[in-house]
């Protein structure tokens, strides 16, 4: 049986799913509400591998499967840009919607297949299940996308199944299942929009900032499965080892991660990169806060070690003391997205590129940092960091970046959507850290009545709720390009659904809940 939190985490993201669908109800929907309610049989059977021990990979155990929450998400990010850039006139943006969905139930469906097919004996009812989603998903699709469009759909897939047996090979018990699904498949879709796009230069075609991203994010993960590979035959640790690391990333980064950029962008890389960066006073500005905001987040992580190292070797960083980092990344987007959300943009993919390169310093072991950012982040650990890798701080800036990566600029007249949609730059700020942050406060200092089958409290989630209807607040006051057009009872009511939602997830909350308030949102 499916305990009561599982249940109550589902049945919270069948409204959000009927939510959405209430005001955008097309062909997509009845696939959508297939793929939630298989989703939701096949996520008891994940759970009861992950409890048996019979998952074909090790997953993270302190959680359950996530498939549900996990599976609507990008699925629900297509439908609801389909829906702007449609109602835009934007007919490019609109089909890349309509891919995006049809991409995000294909894999979701993919996983399940997995799980249904590695469970003894076969589940009959779940297999007739994922067979009817199944076929209304293809059926849909086979009527709604060009036959470039499927092979798209068929590339991101099979980029989404070759990751998969090899980073869950290499990074055992990182991940849920859910989270695997979140993770790998953008990452996927990330790499297929790269190879496309280098295929189909036009100069001139396509924002600078945007292949940016693209080069970035493929760039360090594939610099991560090369020294995976690498340091399987030879010892990461020494002396030698550390300095062909350094070596080679200088080789792969001018050498490959450049040029590519070049060819997309049509213009050296470094030179634009400097250019875009000190263009105005404005962002000088923004950029000495934002050092000024680093400097202090390593301020703390060195104070809590010297604590720890002053008091005992056990002593563990709190969950208020974990925060912080949420208020100084709350104190670093704001002023971004009212003054210059392309710097944020492109400052969050350089965060990005750099925190994923400490990590894999950290695991690695490279001279001569490595065993330092081992023991320094060893104090902020929790039980969400059960793998190899440490990912929470990865997670955080992803969480407050993806509304701003994701953010449909074409369809945005003037750079902003209208009624709610004005806030979907804002949501990981809402969602993460405003609410998961006061949530996490207040709960654990004054919260004394729980939630049913849960460590969190009713106090905490109503507190959270509260604390970010005063942020939208704040935000119609300083920024003007905010306008809300009196929708306010959907602002509180998707507030209130991703507030409980945190409430119940066992997921990496600072991913799941941006994501959901970004959908909520955009429809």
């Amino acid at each position: 049986m499916l305990n009561k939190p599982v249940l109550v985490e589902s049945l919270i993201v069948f409204i959000i799913v009927l939510f959405v669908h209430a005001v955008v109800w097309d062909r997509y929907s009845w696939c959508a509400v297939a793929l939630a309610i298989q989703a939701f049989y096949v996520q008891f059977k994940w759970d009861r591998l992950l409890q048996l021990g019979g998952a074909v990979f090790q997953f993270r155990t302190a959680a359950n499967s996530g498939l549900l929450p996990a599976s609507m998400v990008i699925p629900l990010l297509g439908i609801a840009m389909k829906e702007r850039c449609k109602s835009a006139g934007i007919v490019y943006f609109e089909r890349f919607g309509i891919v995006v969905a049809s991409t995000g139930m294909l894999v979701a469906l993919f996983l399940s297949v997995i799980a249904v097919g590695v469970t003894k004996p076969v589940p009959t009812n779940t297999c007739i299940l994922t067979g009817v989603a199944g076929s209304i998903i293809i059926y849909t699709m086979k009527h709604s996308l060009t036959v470039s469009e499927v092979i798209e759909v068929l590339e991101v897939l099979l980029i989404f199944v070759y990751l998969s047996m090899i980073l869950l090979y290499l990074l055992p018990r990182c991940f849920t299942p859910g989270e695997a699904l979140l993770v790998l498949g953008g990452i996927s879709f990330v790499f297929n929009q790269l190879i496309k796009r280098s295929l189909n230069v036009i100069e001139g075609r396509g924002d600078p900032i945007d292949f940016f991203l693209l080069v970035a994010v493929v760039g360090v993960v594939l610099l991560g499965l090369f020294f995976t590979v690498l340091f399987i035959f030879m010892d990461s640790g020494t002396w030698i080892s550390s300095m062909f690391f350094h070596m080679m990333t200088a080789v792969l980064g001018l050498g490959v991660i450049m040029p590519w950029l070049y060819r997309l962008i049509q213009r050296n890389p470094l030179f634009w990169l400097l250019q875009f960066l000190f263009q105005t006073q404005t962002r000088v500005y923004l950029l000495v806060y934002w050092t000024f905001l680093a400097a202090s987040a390593c301020g703390v992580v060195f104070y809590q070690n010297a604590k720890r190292s002053s008091e005992s070797k056990k002593h563990q960083a709190s969950t208020i003391t974990r925060k912080y980092f949420h208020f100084i990344v709350v104190a670093t987007y704001i002023p971004g997205l009212i003054y210059d959300r392309q710097l944020l943009y492109v400052a969050a993919v350089l965060c990005l590129a750099v925190f994923l390169f400490l990590e894999y310093i950290r695991y690695f072991r490279i001279k001569p940092f490595g065993q330092t950012l081992r023991h320094l982040l060893s104090l902020f650990l929790d039980e969400r960091d059960s793998g190899p890798l440490i990912l929470t701080h990865i997670y955080l800036l992803l969480g407050m970046s993806l509304p701003v990566w994701l953010f449909p600029r074409p369809c945005a007249p003037k750079g902003t959507l209208s009624g709610a949609g004005a806030l979907v730059p804002y949501s990981g700020v809402l969602a993460v850290g405003v609410g998961d942050t006061i949530a996490s406060v207040f709960g654990s200092t004054m919260g004394e009545i729980k939630w049913p089958g849960t460590k969190k409290t009713f106090e905490g989630t109503m507190t959270a709720v509260f604390a970010q209807i005063i942020a939208v607040a704040l935000i119609l006051i300083f920024d003007s390009s905010v306008n809300l057009n009196s929708s306010y009872a959907w602002i509180l009511a998707s507030v209130s659904l991703v507030s409980l939602l945190e409430a119940y997830t066992t997921q990496i909350d600072n991913l799941l809940l941006p994501l959901y308030l970004q959908i909520m949102f955009m429809v």
